[in-house]
This record gives C-alpha cells, structure tokens and sequence, in this order.
C-alpha cells in the first residue's frame, strides 16, 4: 500500500509485524481492539510525506504479531516491554511521538 514496508521484530521474546514508512521524527502508532496495523494506513501515508518516520505495529496478539497461548502473557507491562523492545529497534536513543487509539491509548 503506497510503499509502507512490513517487517517482522524480534521483541520481548515475540515476532512482532511492523508497518513503517517515512524518515524523520518517529511516530509510533498503537491501535486499538480488534483492530490492527491498517487502522493507521491514512495517518501513515500522510505524516510520511510531511517528514516523519510513521511505524505501526500489530500489538501482541494481534494479526502477523505472535500471539502467546497463555492469557497472563497479555498483561499491560508484557506489551510495554514489547513496544519498549521494539523503540530499541527503530529508534534507538531517539525521542518519539506515541499516537494511541483504544487499547493502544492506554498503552502510550
């Protein structure tokens, strides 16, 4: 879809799939439940062409992202760690913008 790039993050103990286009400042954006990634695909597209690195990923559980088999892996703090995890990855030692929607409101 208009050149966002998927890639699979190894995080937190977890293959996490990553949307991402853009380079600059980073924009993480969580989505909400049931959604995914694609919830993001207009803001990803547009904040891309105004010189931000846009990066969605589907959380933990979520479509192309490992979804653990036991419930008490899905606490708040795994998935922090994951997202923690995965801003070790794309932005190393970079400040980030954290956009949430639903669910991935609470977690940013």
């Amino acid at each position: 879809m208009e050149g966002i790039e998927h890639r699979i993050v190894k995080v937190n103990g977890i293959n996490m799939h990553v949307a991402e286009k853009g380079q600059g400042p980073v924009i993480l954006f969580l989505h909400g439940f049931p959604e995914l990634w694609h919830s993001w695909r207009h803001q990803i597209i547009a904040l891309s062409s105004l010189g931000y690195r846009a990066v969605a990923p589907d959380l933990r559980g979520f479509g192309d992202t490992d979804a653990p088999d036991s419930v008490t892996s899905y606490t708040c703090f795994h998935i922090l760690g994951d997202l923690v995890g995965l801003l070790d990855v794309v932005a190393p030692q970079e400040k980030v913008f954290v956009v949430g929607h639903d669910g991935g409101a609470f977690m940013a």
